[in-house]
């Protein structure tokens, strides 16, 4: 039987050909993939020529790429499309792909010969590039255990292994609690002070699940518009309840105890490889450095916050007390905050909404896209597409240069997790004369089109779509030798640049003038309403800035501590949260339990670079709005010392190269409006 995944994709532009591959050429495809990589590997290992960065590093760089592409279209299918099936077979896989890793850091003689070139690196003239790769595989398999003795080897192989599972695990038990909540209503009182779009949204649903009245759910667009709008204080309540217990209830999807497993996996895995921590382990490679630096720059930005917060939560709570809200709680937080906001600055975003239909909104980050990169793109339709919702772009530059595929999938369903990502099925990459363009894909969950209305975007929907651009952009413009230092493949303190600096733009009259139209009468977003949105872009900064603070936080305190001693997540959760805790706890409620950044996606000691990346595109953007938001020069320093350059250049250089200078953290606290508490 002939399986596509194992042949070339004779497909336009070399994309997955979706339409042809079923689950069952899944595991054939990994197993042969395998013995191919390890068959490249083997090759490598005997050649009975003296090491060379040719013929070791560039070899190990391109070899397993049938490997890495099937990989990247059956996990991206995992997050965005999955089924009972193929999560079987992800945990079918998962150890496979985990022992295959292992078989490559562990090989001694594979080892041995990149250790020979890196001990002779002084005397091989390579380049900025080459010299990063090669410092980067010879790191990676110290890092990963190659001068481990036999029996150590073994136990993180064991290791490898059982948290490759559990964080599969992870993952889709927090997608199985997410579907199993429903609210039904049939009582119309219910739904007072719910947007129209939400309500028929709501009875579309119920009609397709064969039942009478409403039906809201936990996907962003039916949970955020619920928890904002709706009067029913008993209701908000009940949604925000069964949102925080995801992964909490002591049921077959409970994550408790999958927590407790991985933090005390990483933390043995970390010992193993001779360091103090998790936290130790991953930030060694990151900007920060070390969990020290990280805690010192949260601490920093915690003391500048917290007043601000608390300030901004007596506030709230003395606003609330004319509805004789005694106590605000954690499912009042977003209702009061809008209603709050309206009173301030005459701003709603039931206002905004039907001035950023989402086929505006995409055209704007195009246009926007063109006017600083010289970018343009072009819907398809010859590409294979994994589901209808799908649209697939052609991405030319200037002189009609392929650039690279950008899929984009924006409603939510039955199989594909909450949020928003970028991702790539393809990453970009240059042997001989050609340089092989990337496929990216960026996925979100917004709010879908009704009988009557089209798909009409809040505004944090809005920032949400040009944050992923960003990272696509990141992906789409990479134009290095080597795959694994293309696009994203930076340090991930460093990832969130691009995507947090495009959000800039959605606050800027000169960028919203060229999408933000009503979608009835095509009328400009008028002058006020922008200001408006400017005004009250850094409202409630000081609760926002805290929370983003406890999460990273949180996430410090489970990897950069000894675990051992842990046996309740949630009474560690609470401890975590003590000094950053403004609502009462909700003792049936727990964070940990879904929270797949840090459990199942790469964030692990990692969730401070959003907040890190924001000193950092708040300095950035400074150089714009000083120079114009869309000065050409400005543009082309970015795409060329960062958007180009992915992970070939420590990521400090990179930006000293664009900015001409450090960044400190004045921007960021002058945007979000805290330098005052100083």
């Amino acid at each position: 039987m002939s399986n596509p995944l194992l042949e070339n994709y004779n497909t336009p532009f070399s994309t997955a050909p979706f339409s042809k591959i079923k689950n069952d050429h899944f595991k054939p495809a990994f197993k042969k993939a395998i013995n191919l990589a390890k068959a490249e590997i083997e090759v490598i290992c005997n050649n009975p020529e003296a090491p060379t960065f040719e013929n070791t590093l560039e070899a190990l760089e391109f070899s397993g790429q049938k490997l890495n592409s099937i990989s990247s279209i059956f996990f991206n299918l995992n997050s965005a499309e999955t089924s009972d099936e193929i999560q079987k077979i992800a945990q079918d896989i998962s150890p496979m792909l985990s022992a295959f890793s292992n078989d490559i850091t562990l090989n001694k003689k594979l080892f041995k010969r990149v250790q020979l070139v890196y001990n002779i690196k002084s005397d091989l003239n390579l380049t900025a590039e080459q010299d990063m790769l090669l410092t980067k595989k010879y790191k990676n398999f110290v890092r990963n255990g190659a001068n481990l003795t036999k029996k150590e080897k073994s136990e993180l192989r064991i290791i490898d292994t059982k948290l490759s599972k559990l964080k599969l695990q992870f993952g889709e038990n927090v997608l199985a609690e997410n579907q199993d909540f429903k609210l039904h209503l049939t009582n119309k009182d219910q739904l007072k002070g719910l947007p129209e779009s939400t309500i028929e949204a709501a009875q579309i649903l119920a009609k397709q699940l064969q039942k009478k009245g409403w039906i809201f759910t936990l996907d962003y667009p039916s949970y955020i518009p619920f928890m904002t709008y709706a009067d029913s204080r008993e209701l908000r309540k009940k949604m925000a309840k069964a949102f925080g217990a995801k992964a909490f209830r002591n049921n077959d999807n409970d994550n408790q105890q999958i927590v407790l497993d991985l933090v005390k996996l990483r933390h043995k895995r970390a010992n193993l490889l001779g360091y103090k921590s998790h936290s130790h382990f991953v930030l060694e490679e990151r900007m920060a450095e070390s969990p020290e630096n990280v805690y010192v720059f949260l601490n920093d930005l915690l003391s500048k916050a917290k007043p601000a917060a608390q300030k901004e939560f007596d506030n709230l709570s003395k606003f609330a007390k004319k509805d004789e809200i005694v106590q605000l709680e954690k499912w009042d937080s977003a209702y009061y905050s809008e209603k709050l906001k309206k009173e301030l600055f005459d701003l709603e975003e039931e206002q905004l909404k039907p001035y950023f239909k989402l086929e505006n909104v995409i055209e704007g980050v195009f246009t926007v896209a063109n006017k600083l990169y010289d970018l343009n793109f072009e819907e398809i339709f010859t590409i294979d597409k994994y589901h209808k919702d799908v649209k697939t772009y052609k991405v030319t530059d200037a002189t009609d240069n392929y650039i690279a595929i950008l899929y984009t999938d924006f409603f939510p369903r039955k199989g594909k997790r909450n949020g928003a990502w970028m991702t790539s099925f393809k990453d970009q990459w240059k042997k001989g004369l050609e340089n092989s363009r990337p496929h990216i894909s960026i996925v979100c969950n917004f709010t879908k089109p009704t009988n009557t209305k089209p798909s009409l975007l809040t505004f944090n929907e809005v920032t949400t779509l040009f944050h992923e651009f960003g990272h696509a952009l990141h992906g789409m413009l990479a134009n290095t030798t080597y795959p694994s230092l293309s696009g994203t493949n930076v340090y991930w303190d460093f990832v969130e640049l691009p995507s947090q600096l495009f959000e800039n733009w959605c606050y800027e009259k000169e960028a919203l003038s060229l999408f933000a139209k009503h979608f009835k009468t095509n009328n400009i977003i008028p002058i006020d309403l922008i200001d408006k949105i400017k005004k009250s872009s850094n409202f409630l900064e000081g609760m926002q800035t805290l929370r983003q603070l406890s999460f990273g936080i949180l996430d410090m305190n489970w990897h950069s501590k000894n675990p051992a001693v842990i046996d309740n997540v949630k009474k560690f959760e609470s401890q975590a949260f003590k000094n950053t805790q403004l609502f009462p706890d909700v003792k049936e409620n727990c964070m940990s339990t879904s929270f797949s950044h840090i459990f199942q996606g790469g964030y692990s000691s990692g969730y401070y670079s959003y907040k890190w990346a924001e000193v950092l595109d708040a300095d950035a953007f400074s150089l714009f709005l000083e120079n114009g938001i869309f000065n050409k020069q400005i543009a082309q320093k970015f795409k060329l010392n960062i958007l180009e350059k992915g992970g070939t250049i420590k990521p400090m250089n990179l930006y000293v190269n664009f900015r001409g200078k450090k960044p400190t953290n004045t921007a960021l606290l002058q945007r979000a409006g805290l330098l005052k508490y100083d």
